[in-house]
């Protein structure tokens, strides 16, 4: 099981020295991957979000996740770079295909490019999505950006987006484009998963709950006839005060289960606002829970 963690993006650490600090240091470690998330806005209603109002405040600096990962590809070498995840309906498909192709070139194919069709109604109507059409539009989006991505003269005739005889290039260094991992666990997002994903990238789920996903979406990818080895099964989980205060051995026995369960990813966010607490938690993950996981 790979794992790989958040970089900093929010509040005191949403800088260029907590960027590149942390970045590289997480590389040193060994990290397999680096990740953001996505959010442009934020509305100060926030209805939709689960479990109550959403952990940042309107006011707090929040960065561009396309932007921050095109620095963090530039100030790293190894790592892959990933968005748990990117929010289809925030973006052009075609500007946000240029965007991603230029990451991976910049990267030198290190993109994983996550997606998801996003939670928060009010940020997604700013930016100009029809939220309740916005699983429609989001397959159309994964579309345009596979024949960007792969045509030599790319052209799309859909509902919500529609060109021809275009040039597009770079295409991307990994071929035939980028990994696509699909967030959600609804029936939309497991059909997502199966028809234009190449992996599952799920959220805060316990072991119990990631163990009937996956059943789940096995038994759906089954009725499709994809083979279960294409898809890969990423999660990404919080790591929170109180489970560290347990002591590694309870962190090291819940990435174990999870291991156990054939996760080929775990994406650890353990984000906070001071930059040094976030490095003593990746010197944990690194250097005595990964090891022991990995034993």
């Amino acid at each position: 099981m790979d794992i790989g963690c958040q970089l900093p993006m929010q509040g005191p650490v949403a800088t260029r020295d907590a960027l590149v600090t942390f970045a590289r240091q997480a590389e040193a470690h060994g990290m397999v991957s680096l990740w953001v998330s996505d959010h442009v806005v934020f509305p100060y209603t926030s209805s939709g979000y689960p479990g109550g109002r959403f952990p940042h405040p309107p006011e707090k600096p929040y960065l561009e996740p396309v932007t921050l990962l095109a620095a963090a590809a530039m100030c790293t070498t190894t790592a892959r770079l990933g968005a748990s995840v990117f929010v289809l309906g925030h973006r052009h498909p075609v500007l946000m295909a240029k965007m991603l192709t230029t990451i991976d070139t910049l990267s030198n194919g290190r993109l994983i490019c996550g997606v998801g069709v996003g939670w928060w109604k009010q940020e997604i109507e700013i930016l100009g999505a029809p939220f309740h059409a916005r699983g429609r539009q989001a397959d159309e989006m994964l579309r345009v950006f596979k024949e960007l991505w792969t045509s030599d003269r790319p052209a799309f005739n859909g509902e919500f987006y529609r060109f021809d005889d275009i040039g597009f290039a770079p295409k991307p260094v990994q071929k035939p484009h980028p990994p696509i991992w699909v967030g959600g666990d609804s029936v939309g997002a497991f059909r997502r998963v199966i028809e234009l994903g190449d992996g599952w990238h799920a959220s805060g789920k316990t072991p119990a709950e990631m163990r009937d996903r996956i059943a789940r979406l096995r038994a759906a990818a089954d009725a499709a006839k994809r083979p279960w080895s294409s898809i890969t099964i990423s999660l990404r989980l919080a790591l929170s005060d109180d489970l560290v205060r347990q002591g590694t051995q309870a962190v090291t026995d819940l990435f174990g289960e999870y291991h156990r369960i054939g996760l080929a990813h775990l994406m650890v966010d353990f984000r906070r606002d001071d930059l040094g607490r976030m490095l003593e938690l990746l010197d944990l993950v690194a250097t005595k829970v990964r090891p022991a996981v990995a034993a």
